[in-house]
């Protein structure tokens, strides 16, 4: 039997899994990985910390089976900066939710034609993306601008400079799905555009070489005696659309975590929103390139813990559906918008918001209302997604922890008036990395895994159309409030 190595380096944990040559789950490995917030708005994590939990994510498994590929997915937006000739970071991890580059956007915007910017990177110009972080962080630190004109510095996202590290420092590179994330990268050309480069003040030698998303591209040794072939290249919510078998235009996953990040397949050709949201890249290799529309919900199980531990309305996160269910007022309303309100909206400082509160609300309340909001948020996104490809998607895949929350799948179902289908499979980033592997490695079809994959429920619509459009007119009239006092 042989065994191919999915490694997912995310936010808050680094996850490994070993799937078979039939792409059959096997065994899964995860290590949490530490935050700190030294500023309000900042947030930052170890470079060395990232490449610990990969080692140690990795190491029971590796002694167990015979890996013939490995597969490596990263979270996105996050980057290190580093002195190629000490291996000393000169940053720390600045992380996708970090909000130090929004003075950066607000001193380019005059200088920036937004639609331009969209049409060649599929994105907009935020504090969200890498380029603008990148562009604080050297105008603020002259060792660090010193060191990137004098040639020594180098760029990455985390999975770069773990490769980096684990390749004997040979390999800097990173995938198109992942250069699609820095504000730096046209989607059109597939390279780094010089004049986003001059803008935020990078140099094609700090960026990494762009290699295929599949294919064999290099060794990395975990020092177990035995160099790993590394087969394929993704961001985690590309890996995650993989993993969920989204591999047909108009097929669309919503992961959840920290936040819920939905993605559709909009196929071989580069198009734009025109309901608010990103188009990136899904994968590219030399047979095989895909674009997909992208809207992030920037807090979802951030919420749920925000209820746990700031509040203290639940004893842990696992306990918010059956709280919710004991509610039993359903005038309270929330907008959990914690860190602003991202797709479709693009409202960054937009602040979360309770209504409807009453002298009779109580924490069940509350709690039920948090998961309403977060569902109606995954309701907008997936509207705007219906709305530019010209049809509903058939069905919505799930994954990620709080897809585990029956009350949560039920209520988007309601909402959606569509079948939600929770993948058998929680881990289907590091799943849909490992398959990819499988994919360029051993040559298992895409047919093939999209035959495999499974559901573990779902969920079918059970309100009728009027409580539907009650529901949704309440939340709106909350959603023009938060809006208005935004502005």
């Amino acid at each position: 039997m042989k065994y191919v190595l999915g490694i997912d380096q995310g936010t808050t944990q680094t996850t490994a899994v070993v799937v078979d040559e039939n792409a059959s789950f096997v065994e899964k490995n995860s290590v949490p990985l530490p935050a700190r917030f030294p500023s309000p708005g900042w947030v930052e994590q170890d470079p060395f910390d990232i490449l610990r939990t990969v080692k140690e994510a990795v190491a029971p498994l590796i002694q167990r089976y015979e890996i013939a590929a490995v597969g490596f997915d990263n979270q996105g937006e996050t980057f290190v900066i580093w002195d190629h000739e000490t291996g000393e970071p000169l940053t720390p991890a600045i992380v996708w939710q970090d909000k130090r580059g929004v003075e950066v956007c607000e001193a380019v915007a005059r200088d920036v034609d937004s639609e331009a910017l969209r049409q060649k990177t599929g994105l907009i110009l935020d504090s969200y993306f890498s380029a603008p972080k990148f562009r604080y962080a050297w105008e603020h630190d002259p060792k660090l601008k010193q060191a990137i004109e004098e040639g020594r510095a180098r760029f990455g996202t985390t999975e770069t400079w773990v490769i980096w590290n684990l390749s004997n420092q040979q390999l800097h590179i990173t995938d198109p799905s992942t250069a699609s994330r820095t504000l730096l990268f046209d989607v059109n050309r597939l390279d780094w555009d010089d004049d986003l480069l001059a803008l935020f003040g990078a140099t094609r030698m700090i960026l990494p070489k762009i290699v295929p998303s599949a294919g064999y591209a290099g060794d990395l040794d975990f020092g177990n005696g035995h160099p790993l072939p590394l087969h394929a290249l993704l961001v985690d919510q590309q890996a995650a659309l993989f993993g969920q078998a989204c591999f047909k235009p108009g097929e669309m996953k919503c992961s959840f975590g920290t936040g819920s990040f939905l993605l559709m397949n909009i196929g071989a050709e580069m198009r734009l929103s025109n309901h608010g949201l990103l188009t990136t890249m899904a994968w590219h290799w030399e047979k095989e390139t895909s674009y997909a529309l992208d809207g992030g919900i920037f807090v979802t199980g951030a919420a749920v813990q925000w209820l746990t531990e700031s509040l203290g309305f639940l004893p842990d996160p696992a306990a918010s559906a059956e709280t919710a269910m004991q509610s039993k007022d359903p005038g309270v309303v929330v907008v959990p918008a914690l860190q602003g309100l991202a797709a479709p909206h693009w409202l960054s400082d937009a602040r979360g918001a309770m209504f409807g509160l009453s002298r009779g609300s109580l924490p069940a309340d509350i709690v039920r209302a948090t998961l309403d909001g977060i569902a109606f948020r995954v309701y907008e996104v997936v509207v705007a997604m219906s709305q530019d490809a010209g049809q509903q998607p058939p069905h919505l895949k799930v994954d990620g922890g709080p897809s585990g929350n029956p009350y949560l799948m039920q209520y988007i179902a309601d909402l959606l008036n569509l079948e939600v289908r929770v993948a058998a499979a929680r881990e289907a980033t590091a799943m849909g990395v490992a398959n990819l592997a499988a994919h360029s490695a051993l040559g298992i079809s895409l047919e093939t895994l999209a035959a495999c994959w499974q559901s573990e429920a779902v969920y079918q619509p059970t309100i009728d159309e009027e409580e539907r459009k009650r529901r949704l007119e309440k939340w709106n009239k909350a959603l023009e409030a938060v809006k208005v006092y935004h502005s």
